[in-house]
């Protein structure tokens, strides 16, 4: 179809908001962390299980739910992953225990797993080529309006009407997206590739138990999902239905951008999830202030993600990858500043300018150069690879670096414990981006396009 059309128009609403809604989920949950620990106790790892149930099933599950949606329909797939998801958010808001709380976490995290992959795919296969670019660039755009407008939404929300209430807005949202997507959405499918379920099953236990072990802080759990993932790395070699095909990773370039991916997001969530807490433990903020320090980045991302791809199509990713991360580390250096004394003016928004100038130059290059490293067949499948990376970065990075900077007991929300920790987290997160940004620097060599694209286009 073509994207001027009414029911292009429509198609892409109905995508917007589907994935819109579980990015929104993902911005505001952070900041009813200190009110659900208030409401439903659970302490720090309460906090934690909170954020990673939903980061581990999407990161187990992400590449299952392309495939299923390849395989049973996309339109269908993508609807099941909206009910879904709406109904676990539901449990959510009636969740009477932080126990119940986390279990409906995990169940939506599955049904983001089934409805994510989908969006992209039923945009891809449902445009006519020339307005297929067109119609991702006004999902990105409108998807990273989602995004946000979601502090500012869940932090009133919190404020206003209590933390249910983020999980209560997800069901009107999925209402609308099942309408317009059995009205106006056509049923497309992909590559009818055999599922590989042990594959998928050894990478969420593995994840779990290694995530349990890293918030619980056990040795035996955490080299008991050691072990499961290694299995996951051993059936993958031998199945011939790979969930992940590791001869991508023959790719030198490939695989330095998943290292850059595992390194940067780690950073960016661990980052991200110790100085909301900061700002609202220590510097006194309210959910709402503490969710306007993210809208900054967020708007540099908006404004300049585009030209910052351009500029990597045209030089390459490997310079904006070296120094992306190196000046997103610096607008966390300046966070260091927070404390009981806080001014927003000069001790955060200086520094969430900085951090969304890093973040501008080195995600749509990270993008690129993971693509441009795929052959041209194996780009759908290499995209998933690198979101499934960027997910369990994330989910690792919460579980693991908060006890590593000793924030931990009844006690951790006292300013006196967590002001430290926040401290040391945030420089574990710096030297992440270093670390980024050196292998960017030695690894990333190559052109911004793959020779089959520069082949393709000539």
């Amino acid at each position: 179809m073509r994207l001027a059309s009414a029911q292009g128009k429509w198609l892409l609403a109905a995508m917007i908001l589907g994935s819109g809604m579980a990015f929104l989920d993902g911005s505001v949950v952070g900041l009813a962390l200190p009110a659900i620990t208030r409401d439903l106790g659970g302490g720090l790892p309460g906090q934690q299980w909170t954020v990673n149930a939903y980061t581990l099933t999407l990161a187990a599950l992400i590449l299952v739910g392309g495939s299923l949606g390849d395989r049973l329909g996309r339109r269908r797939v993508f609807v099941v992953g909206v009910v879904w998801f709406a109904a676990a958010s539901v449990v959510c808001a009636l969740a009477p225990t932080i126990e119940v709380l986390v279990a409906a976490r995990g169940l939506q995290g599955v049904g983001a797993a089934l409805l994510t992959p989908g969006s992209l795919a039923i945009i891809s296969a449902s445009f006519v080529p020339e307005d297929r670019g067109p119609a991702i660039g006004v999902w990105s755009g409108l998807a990273g309006v989602t995004t946000a407008i979601g502090p500012l939404v869940g932090g009133w929300l919190v404020d206003s009407v209590g933390w249910r209430s983020i999980f209560w807005i997800n069901v009107p949202l999925a209402a609308a997206v099942v309408y317009l997507s059995i009205k106006h959405v056509p049923e497309t499918t992909g590559e009818q590739k055999k599922l590989d379920l042990g594959g998928a099953a050894l990478t969420a236990a593995g994840l779990a138990f290694l995530t349990y072990g890293l918030v619980e802080k056990s040795w035996m759990w955490s080299a008991g999902g050691v072990l499961v993932l290694v299995a996951f790395v051993v059936h993958q070699k031998v199945t011939p239905h790979a969930l992940v095909p590791l001869e991508l990773f023959a790719n030198r370039v490939f695989t330095a951008a998943n290292i850059c991916t595992f390194a940067i997001y780690g950073a960016l969530a661990a980052s991200g999830f110790l100085l909301v807490l900061q700002l609202q433990y220590v510097a006194g903020f309210s959910p709402l202030e503490a969710g306007l320090s993210t809208i900054p980045a967020t708007i540099l991302m908006l404004l300049f993600s585009a030209k910052s791809g351009a500029l990597a199509t045209k030089i390459g990713p490997r310079w904006p990858m070296t120094f992306g991360p190196l000046v997103a580390a610096g607008g966390l250096l300046w966070w260091l500043m927070i404390d009981e004394h806080t001014n927003f003016w000069i001790d955060v928004l200086p520094g969430s300018i900085v951090f969304g100038i890093g973040l501008v130059l080195l995600v749509a290059p990270l993008t690129t150069a993971v693509l441009a490293a795929a052959p041209d067949m194996q780009t759908g499948i290499a995209s998933g690879i690198n979101n499934a990376v960027a997910r369990t970065a994330s989910l690792l990075a919460v579980a693991a670096i908060p006890p590593i900077a000793g924030i931990a007991g009844s006690d951790f929300a006292d300013p006196d414990v967590f002001a430290p920790g926040f401290r040391t987290g945030t420089l574990i997160c710096v030297g992440m981006l270093v670390v980024a940004g050196a292998c960017a620097a030695a690894l990333i060599h190559g052109p911004a396009v793959s020779p089959e694209t520069l082949l393709a286009e000539d």
